[in-house]
């Protein structure tokens, strides 16, 4: 990358690479935050669904920037083109989450606001796509090994949070069941957001993680060696 790094173009791409990294960075955990505190505990109500609109473009703005880097690659472009249409679902999504928060008993706010957290978790499994073919095309094999391994095991981890999403709203939907059961779906229902929370925090850090180490291996060998 050394050889070329003087093409003004790839320098402008490069730029606009690390620019997209750093929103995303800060992006992913300021959209699950700001969702969960607008759909659950009302925060910034005074603000009605300007926050959520602003972390999901937020996200928007770092893939956008994305587009300028190795335009030919065509895995590389396929799997950002599915993560910018989820990021843009997203987007037109999130202001349901400040609505069903208003009217919590209103059925169709009540499936958008499940289906919000189905599209965000797949804007997630697409990211880590992104960042393993972006890793694929950066000259650092740790980092190229890195992406492959955490990416996957994010990829699989989400798999199975949407898995159990569905087992457990098929099981809730589910009519005649036995009391035994009944009685286990009912405790986990209390506890069910909670705990997904917790079992999504896994895969949002460990994509922060991604996020950041190849935004600095990008700094290291490009704009900050001079041999």
């Amino acid at each position: 990358m050394a050889d070329v790094a003087p093409d003004p173009e790839l320098w402008r791409a490069l730029g606009k690479l690390v620019r997209g990294l750093s929103a995303l960075f800060w992006g992913v955990p300021a959209t699950l935050l700001i969702g969960v505190g607008t759909a659950l505990l009302g925060w910034l109500n005074a603000l009605s669904i300007v926050p959520g609109l602003v972390t999901t473009g937020l996200l928007l703005y770092g893939l956008w920037q994305f587009g300028a880097f190795q335009p030919q690659e065509r895995p590389w472009r396929r799997a950002l083109d599915r993560t910018r249409l989820v990021a843009l679902i997203n987007f037109g999504l999130s202001p349901f989450l400040y609505w069903w928060h208003q009217m919590p008993a209103n059925l169709f706010f009540t499936l958008v606001a499940g289906l919000v957290c189905v599209t965000g978790l797949l804007f997630l499994f697409n990211l880590n796509l992104v960042i393993a073919r972006l890793g694929e095309m950066l000259p650092d094999e740790t980092l190229r090994q890195e992406t492959r391994q955490f990416t996957w095991l994010n990829r699989m981890l989400l798999v199975g949070l949407i898995g159990l999403a569905a087992v457990f709203v098929f099981l809730v939907r589910m009519p005649h069941l036995p009391e035994f059961w009944l009685g286990i779906l009912v405790r986990l229902q209390r506890i069910s957001q909670p705990a997904l929370l917790l079992l999504v925090l896994l895969p949002v850090s460990l994509t922060m993680a991604l996020l950041w180490k190849t935004k600095e291996v990008i700094l290291d060998s490009v704009f900050h060696r001079h041999d």
